[in-house]
């Protein structure tokens, strides 16, 4: 036959819950102040001065600067182009994110080779620069709500691509980009992981990209990002500036319609 517990016991058990409520209070609080702290003297602004010289500098072999270079608001105009990509570029015939398109003028622009720039490491030669560059843009726009254009039929089937792939399980984990950012109140140690398929986002994902990565002392892109995300789901390197990467940010970036940029962010 099945004993009850002890009064005495319940009693215990029901004294434990508040407390087992205020230890989880007190750690997400703790979490709080640390990120607060994190925020105070972000190292993205010496980026974002090296991204604003990038791009008055006159470079390349054609000794040009990127001042005309076309971001989908029209020839030299920074502000607010990060809220609207990626989107489908007429003279590339694609779908493209800010560093893809930076890929472009600088190849069309400046001369250099947009290929060898796309198979650079990160963080070595112009990798750099194009890190810095994306930084810089994206701090003209702080603050700016996101709003993806999904006129064009290409831009429609980038989300579509890019919502495949969100959910695609494989690798040696059967993970997919859901696994962790498919539900809410999802966190691994001190980050949150916040869920990406539902609109109108998150803020502080998708529309936190470029960000310092204190935890390696590195800017990072989004496309940097991405790479990471596949690098953890043990996928193989999906290729630099590569339409799958391109179509995934198509999804992330719908999906943050209205959310606020905070980008250039800073991150554990």
């Amino acid at each position: 036959m099945r004993k009850s517990l002890p009064f005495a016991a319940l009693v215990l058990i029901g004294s434990a819950t508040p407390l087992a409520w205020g230890q989880k209070d007190a750690s997400v609080q703790s979490i709080e102040a640390y990120r607060a702290m994190l925020q105070d003297g972000n190292p993205a602004e010496l980026f974002e001065a090296k991204g604003e010289g990038l791009w008055s500098q006159k470079r390349g072999p054609k000794n040009v600067s990127l001042e005309k270079c076309d971001l989908g608001k029209g020839p030299g105009v920074v502000k607010g182009a990060i809220l609207e990509l990626p989107r489908f570029f007429e003279d590339t015939g694609r779908v493209q994110d800010l560093e893809s398109r930076l890929l472009t003028c600088m190849e069309t622009l400046q001369g250099l080779d947009a290929k060898a720039i796309a198979e650079t490491p990160f963080g070595r030669g112009e990798q750099n620069n194009v890190t810095a560059l994306a930084t810089w843009i994206a701090a003209e726009s702080k603050g700016g709500r996101f709003n993806l254009p999904q006129t064009h039929p290409q831009e429609r089937i980038s989300f579509e691509v890019g919502k495949r792939l969100f959910f695609l399980r494989g690798g040696p984990h059967d993970f997919s980009c859901a696994s962790c950012h498919g539900e809410d109140n999802k966190r691994i140690r001190l980050q949150d992981l916040p869920n990406l398929t539902k609109n109108p986002g998150d803020g502080v994902g998708f529309a936190a990209w470029p960000a310092y990565r204190v935890s390696n002392g590195q800017m990072w892109g989004m496309q940097q990002r991405m790479n990471d995300c596949f690098r953890q789901q043990r996928f193989p390197y999906p290729g630099f500036a590569s339409d799958a990467t391109i179509a995934i940010q198509t999804f992330l970036g719908v999906n943050s319609k209205g959310s606020a940029s905070v980008a250039p962010a800073i991150k554990r």
